[in-house]
């Protein structure tokens, strides 16, 4: 079963605990303590992160520790490539404009 990151990531929890491991590879308990949520909570949102690809883990002793896996991302940085683009022209339009008014 494929995962659809869109879909993943439309989750603000799930894009919370992302940005916290984006800084730092962390435990449960310290996602736990850093975004104030249950470990249930921080579980769950762990195990559809992981299903879609978006986190990987490693043990280390009795813990396990996320990391970010920015792979599955490409799809998302893909579908986002034309917007950036229309903004940028956009930008650049209105930059021209202001410059003629001066």
């Amino acid at each position: 079963m494929t995962v659809d990151a869109f879909a993943v990531l439309a989750e603000p929890a799930r894009r919370d605990i992302l940005d916290r491991l984006r800084r730092a590879d962390s435990s449960v308990g310290e996602l736990v303590d850093a975004l104030g949520m249950s470990q249930p909570a921080v579980s769950k949102h762990l195990r559809v992160l992981r299903e879609a690809g978006l986190v990987t883990c490693r043990t280390a002793a009795q813990r396990r520790i996320y990391r970010v896996d920015t792979r599955p991302l490409r799809a998302v940085d893909d579908w986002l490539g034309p917007y950036r683009l229309m903004w940028t022209e956009h930008l650049d339009a209105l930059e021209r404009h202001l410059d003629r008014q001066e």
